[in-house]
């Protein structure tokens, strides 16, 4: 089957949109239309390959779209169903077995490996194929191949192109607070750096009732709309002669919960000291090489952990997300921004520009299914 899709053919390069060929799926595989797909900061890092993976590749992995046909062995999914797609796991090691897949022992083939576990491609051109399979699903293209394990059945009456940023950006930071903190009323949280997954680690402390959220970042534009968003207070970290002072100023004995989504070594050292007895950082965007933590630091009970996705089980949470954004208390629409598919190169640039918080793409339906 010929479809579109942009591929990322040299680092750093523009991407290019052309005609490639999809395989059938297999017994255990889904042939999903995109209706829509988000651009995720992790795209963006494996295009300028600082996340190694494999050129050229089919990237994007936050799509959302139409069940067009299934594998002989997929039982309780059915063309016509919407569905938005999350990352890949193996479904059988400990960590995936025991409701963790967001620390499968296989992650980084699994996702990275731009090819499906037994090695092989299901996207080809006339001079060979084409790595794909990011994320188990490639979502820059007008089809995807995806697995059940990554594929999550969703509600028909919520438009497919709210829902694209689900998969990926927006779960790693409501499941940061609901899962990885367990936030519970009265607590109280300190987000660093509202972008797409800071942004929705505040609407997730909202919705569990936290009673302060510090919303900090260096961008008034971003603060104010974080402010709208749930965020108790503001600080602005260019402007604050100390963060953790700013945030102590708030909280007076420090916060039970920071999540940071920067990766520097600076705002790591001020989100250990923001805590306040007992207190817990995360780490979704990775501690930059240099950063350290004296063991000192960690006194009174303060703990770092790393952070993948949430720890979410996809199937189970990204409805939650749903009914969430349907009962009015996560409104994942106020940080979308939309772009015709073959304007994916703008939404990059405008993405790295800080312009958006998240750009979304849209593709065009074309041909009518022949399913």
């Amino acid at each position: 089957m010929r479809i579109r899709a942009a591929v990322a053919e040299e680092q750093a390069k523009p991407l290019v949109v052309e005609e490639l060929e999809i395989d059938d799926p297999r017994d255990d595989e889904v042939l999903v239309r995109m209706v829509a797909t988000g651009i995720c900061q992790t795209d963006s890092h494996v295009l300028h390959q600082r996340i190694p993976a494999p050129l050229p590749m089919v990237l994007g992995h936050e799509g959302a779209g139409v069940v067009e046909r299934i594998g002989k062995s997929i039982t309780d999914l059915q063309p016509g169903d919407h569905v938005v797609l999350s990352f890949q796991a193996c479904g059988e090691c400990p960590q995936c077995l025991s409701g963790h897949p967001a620390y499968c022992e296989r992650t980084v083939a699994a996702n990275f490996g731009g090819a499906r576990f037994d090695g092989t491609r299901a996207l080809h051109r006339a001079n060979g194929d084409v790595n794909g399979h990011f994320f188990g699903q490639s979502s820059f293209a007008t089809h995807a191949l995806t697995t059940r394990r990554n594929t999550v059945k969703v509600s028909k009456d919520v438009p497919l192109e709210t829902l694209a940023p689900l998969g990926c950006g927006v779960q790693t930071g409501a499941g940061a607070v609901l899962n990885s903190f367990a936030l519970s009323e009265g607590d109280t949280i300190a987000v660093f750096g509202v972008g797409a997954v800071g942004f929705s680690a505040v609407m997730a402390a909202r919705a569990a009732c936290a009673a302060t959220i510090i919303a900090v970042d260096v961008n008034e534009q971003r603060l104010a709309l974080a402010e709208e968003l749930g965020a108790t207070h503001t600080v602005n970290a260019r402007s604050a002669d100390d963060v953790a002072d700013a945030i102590k100023a708030i909280a007076s004995t420090g916060v039970n919960y920071v999540l940071d989504t920067t990766g520097r070594p600076d705002m790591i050292a001020h989100a250990v000291s923001s805590l306040t007895m007992m207190g817990k950082v995360g780490l979704v965007a990775g501690a930059a090489p240099d950063a350290s933590i004296r063991a000192a630091d960690l006194a009174l009970g303060k703990s770092v952990q790393g952070i993948i996705q949430g720890d979410v089980t996809p199937e189970l949470f990204i409805p939650k997300l749903v009914q969430m954004y349907k009962d009015g208390i996560f409104p994942v629409d106020r940080l979308v921004s939309f772009y015709d598919f073959e304007d994916i190169n703008t939404a990059f640039a405008d993405a790295a520009s800080g312009d958006v918080v998240k750009p979304v793409l849209r593709f065009s339906k074309g041909p009518e299914s022949s399913v």
